[in-house]
C-alpha cells in the first residue's frame, strides 16, 4: 500500500475495544489507515489538527464534548473535514444535527461490518450516506414544529421524573409555565403522556439518557 496515498482515517470512540475493532478492520483494507485515535470530543479535536485525517469516524455520546460538539468545532478551522458519524441512535432529531453542523455520513453501528468501507469511500468521492430507515423518518417529521430551547428544558426535567414545581424552580419560571410546555411538549412529540413523551424523545434522538 503506497501509504501516501491511503485513505487517512480518524476514529473517535470513547469505548476502547470498539475503536480497536473498527481500527484494525480499516487497517485490513487496502488504501486506507488510521491515523489517529481519539476518546472523546476534545482528544479528537487534539488529534484531528495533529493528525489531519481524509475521514473521521465520529462517535456522538461521549464524555467532555460529544461528536457532534466537536464536528462543529474542528470545522471552524477545517471547513472542508469530512465525518462519518457512528452511532447506536437511529433519531430523525439526531441525524439533523449531525449533518447540520457537517456530517456527510451517518452509519448505526450494527452495520458497521457490512457498510463502514463502503461509506468511508463514498464520502471520501465526495458522496453523501444516510440509512434509508433514517431517510424516511426525517421525511416523516419533516414538518414538525421544532421544539424550542425552553421545551428541551422541560423536556429534560422531565426525563428525569421531576415534578413540575421542581422543574419551575430549576428553571427560575412559574409551574404554570412549566405545564403550558408540558402540553406542548406532548403535542409536538404526538405523546399520550410523560412516560411516552421521553420515549419517543429518546428514540429520535431529542434526549440521552
Amino acid at each position: 500500500m503506497d501509504v501516501e496515498k491511503a485513505i487517512k482515517v480518524m476514529v473517535v470512540d470513547d469505548h476502547p475495544l470498539m475503536r480497536s475493532g473498527i481500527a484494525g478492520e480499516i487497517n485490513n483494507q487496502p488504501g486506507m489507515k488510521v491515523v489517529a485515535e481519539a476518546g472523546n470530543g476534545q482528544e479528537a479535536i487534539a488529534a484531528f489538527f495533529s493528525a489531519r485525517p481524509d475521514i473521521t469516524l465520529m462517535d456522538i455520546r461521549m464524555p467532555n464534548l460529544n461528536g457532534i460538539e466537536a464536528i462543529t468545532e474542528i470545522r471552524k478551522d477545517f471547513p472542508g473535514a469530512r465525518f462519518i458519524i457512528l452511532t447506536t441512535v437511529a433519531g430523525d432529531v439526531q441525524a439533523r444535527r449531525a449533518f447540520r453542523a457537517g456530517a456527510s455520513g451517518y452509519l448505526l453501528k450494527n452495520l458497521l461490518r457490512t457498510e463502514l468501507i463502503d461509506t468511508i469511500k463514498l464520502v471520501h468521492a465526495g458522496g453523501r450516506r444516510i440509512p434509508p430507515e433514517i431517510a424516511q423518518e426525517m421525511a416523516v417529521h419533516a414538518s414538525d414544529d421544532a421544539m424550542s430551547p425552553r421545551e428541551l428544558e422541560v423536556l429534560h426535567g422531565v426525563s428525569r421524573g421531576k415534578a413540575n414545581k421542581i422543574i419551575a424552580g430549576d428553571l427560575k419560571i412559574s409551574e404554570s409555565t412549566v405545564k403550558n410546555h408540558v402540553k406542548n411538549i406532548l403535542s409536538k412529540l404526538d405523546a399520550s403522556d410523560r412516560t411516552d413523551a421521553v420515549v419517543i424523545a429518546i428514540r429520535r434522538g431529542y434526549i440521552e439518557m
